[in-house]
């Protein structure tokens, strides 16, 4: 029986990971949750796990919750804050934590599970992107392990000779292929992409996935923060990754090695799938997702990305070239840019050119330690939300 905590327990991947546990009682429990402030869900489900621990990012909202955890008589004791996530990540009783919150406020929780030696579910791409050599330090140093949940990455994972230590090359790889769906504007006319609204950017036509996340799907910074990613992940150089547009979402990615032969993943897009997989790793587990029809899809496409239309994949390469802080200054901007797109502020060919300007002005250092990264962030940010204002005062 192992014990299992969820960073993000209220959103997408939090709740996939829950449906996949309700489907094997005898394998795991739910020894502690956190999510951001949506009190209402956590309650759900702490009346429905028990977990020993719950945590919540704002007061306001760990305040709501442990008032009705005490009516209702649970066992769990409610924190706050990122100590309270912290403190979820490094507890006790948890084996497998998966690290799911969304965006930079997972940097700190994933690193104190990795930390602390738990097999890190990784689902918070943003930890490898801002820190990715911390992490990967961290994750030696304790013995923890580390298996990826991005269906991306996982299938990379499940595609290499195994055991396969997060961080280093396996002999004989050569290339990895990294697929990507194109998001809902593949086929859009460039001059339509101005006038693109935030309910047209989130609706995905084969994932089901946050707004944030699929905002940089149809962005393809989605798939540019991949491909930092799988730099730390797989220890190679952005050289030897290559991004390919593939409609379909069946092939989740590929590994080329070096006599010729590339083994591919495939599967429904689900993150059942990948989530199951790392719960369950070496073993395989149910995951309650159906099987493949191949016929019923009757054939899969690949098309290169067209980097004109879409530049925010091209930025995320040049960052992952420039190494040091650029990959977390790109972050930091995307994430500004894109909350200004989803409020209304900004339109959706914006985003790139905000991320651009941070980017022309940022002096990339090297991270050697969490404070230079997050010093980096705290930059980006500030930058961008600048650039936000000149672009609304060239507007007006």
């Amino acid at each position: 029986m192992r014990g299992v905590a969820i960073l993000g327990s209220t959103g997408s991947i939090g709740l996939n990971t829950l449906d996949v546990v309700r489907r094997h009682p005898d394998r795991f429990r739910i020894a502690a949750l956190a999510a951001d402030r949506n009190d209402r869900r956590l309650l759900e489900q702490c009346i429905e796990f028990r977990p020993a621990l719950a945590a919540l990012a704002t007061p306001e909202a760990a305040g709501r919750l442990e008032a009705e955890v005490r009516r209702l008589g649970l066992p769990t004791r409610v924190l706050a804050g990122e100590e309270g996530l912290v403190a979820v990540a490094a507890c006790e009783a948890t084996d497998q934590v998966m690290a799911a919150i969304v965006g930079a406020a997972g940097l700190r929780p994933t690193l104190a599970a990795a930390t602390a030696g738990k097999r890190v579910l990784l689902a918070n791409k943003e930890s490898l992107v801002v820190a990715g050599r911390l992490l990967i330090d961290a994750v030696a140093a304790s013995g923890a392990e580390l298996v990826p949940i991005d269906s991306e990455h996982n299938a990379v994972f499940q595609c290499l000779p195994q055991p396969s230590p997060m961080g280093r090359c396996p002999a004989g790889v050569r290339r990895i292929v990294l697929t990507a769906s194109g998001g809902p504007f593949r086929r859009a006319p460039a001059e339509m992409l101005a006038r693109v609204t935030p309910e047209q950017a989130v609706a995905h036509p084969n994932w089901t996935m946050g707004r944030k996340i699929s905002v940089d799907s149809a962005t393809l910074m989605n798939k540019g923060l991949e491909l930092i990613e799988a730099c730390w992940l797989f220890g190679v150089g952005p050289e030897r990754i290559e991004v390919v547009v593939h409609p379909q979402s069946v092939v989740h990615s590929m590994v080329e090695y070096a006599d010729g032969s590339v083994l591919a993943q495939l599967g429904n897009p689900d993150m059942r799938t990948p989530i199951a997989y790392a719960l369950g790793w070496p073993e395989r587990i149910e995951s309650g997702v159906e099987s493949l029809d191949l016929i019923a899809i009757g054939q899969l496409g690949f098309e290169t990305p067209d980097l004109q239309r879409f530049p925010c994949l091209r930025l995320a390469r040049e960052s992952a070239e420039a190494g040091g802080t650029a990959p977390a200054a790109l972050n930091a901007a995307n994430e500004v840019a894109v909350a200004a797109f989803l409020d209304g502020q900004l339109n959706f060919t914006g985003i790139p050119r905000v991320i651009d300007s941070v980017l022309q002005q940022h002096d990339v250092r090297p991270v050697t330690a969490l404070e230079v990264a997050l010093a980096a962030d705290a930059w980006a940010r500030d930058a961008a939300r600048k650039a936000l204002g000149f672009m609304e005062a060239a507007q007006s």
